[in-house]
């Protein structure tokens, strides 16, 4: 059984390509290629958001009476929760 400490969200630090235009216009409308990278990044940070929602309703669903396995629990879970906050 895995446990629900492990992080197994990848990081979404792929950037998305610029305009490769000399001088381009902040004001421009973007090309397709910019629509298609926007909606590539923001497509892949609502995955990672989701990853961390699944992440902690797992960590929060288990239950021990064990003290060390619940101080790894909490740690486990601040420390998505921190992701979760800083996504925001």
């Amino acid at each position: 059984m895995a446990n629900g400490l492990e992080n197994h969200v990848v990081n979404s630090g792929a950037g998305a390509k610029g305009s490769l235009s000399a001088g381009s216009d902040s004001g421009s409308p973007l090309t397709e290629e910019g629509r298609r990278a926007a909606e590539q990044k923001r497509a892949m940070r609502e995955r990672h958001r989701q990853a961390l929602n699944l992440q902690r309703e797992s960590i929060l669903s288990q239950r021990t009476s064990n003290p060390g396995r619940r101080a790894a629990l909490e740690a486990a879970l601040a420390h998505v929760e921190a992701q979760i906050q800083a996504m925001s």
